[in-house]
């Protein structure tokens, strides 16, 4: 059955995005409006990011992560490296990273090469994660067909009694990516679809060229 959405409008009113007002480095305009966004009521996960990647099969494929950290050298998230996620990035580490922010009418997008963390970050974080989320993650064969769920469950129960007396260790085949912008545009909600979008190219690996794109 066809369902009609022609009528699903929503004007966008809330603010404006003029070059005055950017930084003249994204990282640190990134950093202005994820505060901006954590800040404001009515957002769940604020770290919540779409990441799109080209799969084995050679179709493109996203899903939602959580971002963990961010800084000048790029923006980390952690997985499985032998998930279809994992095997994508490693065999072609072009990915695009997606922040909507609908409270605030904004978007983010960020294109860059993914690189593995060091492995003594990927220990850290993974130390610092609760127990369940340890276990959690050695539990599932991530992207791999399990007959049903009782598969996961006998799993965990055999690792929490593994585990009740000594602390696990990461798994090798699980840990961060940091994924290094080229470039990152920013997007701002305007009524009559005549929104803001000012894209940073990163120039020569050094500098940031600003430029205004239509929407």
């Amino acid at each position: 059955m066809k369902q009609n959405l022609h009528n699903y409008r929503k004007s966008y009113e809330k603010a404006a995005l003029v070059r005055e007002n950017l930084d003249e480095n994204p990282l640190q305009q990134f950093r202005k409006w994820f505060y901006e966004v954590d800040q404001a009521d009515g957002v769940d996960e604020a770290n919540a990011m779409s990441i799109s990647t080209i799969g084995e099969d050679g179709f493109p494929k996203t899903r939602v992560v959580l971002l963990k950290s961010y800084d000048e050298n790029g923006f980390v998230f952690y997985t499985n490296y032998e998930s279809e996620k994992g095997k994508a990035i490693l065999a072609n580490p072009k990915v695009c990273l997606s922040f909507f922010w609908p409270s605030l009418e904004r978007q983010v997008i960020i294109k860059g090469k993914a690189e593995k963390v060091p492995e003594n970050i990927s220990d850290n974080y993974f130390s610092s994660r609760p127990l369940g989320s340890q276990l959690g993650a050695m539990a599932s064969d991530q992207s791999r067909v399990i007959e049903d769920r009782e598969v996961l469950e006998n799993k965990l129960k055999s690792l929490e009694n593994k585990y009740k007396e000594q602390k696990p260790e990461r798994p090798k085949n699980w840990g961060g990516f940091v994924v290094k912008p080229e470039s990152i545009e920013f997007w701002q909600g305007r009524p009559n679809r005549l929104h803001d979008r000012f894209l940073f190219s990163l120039q020569n690996g050094l500098d940031w060229k600003i430029e205004r794109l239509a929407p």
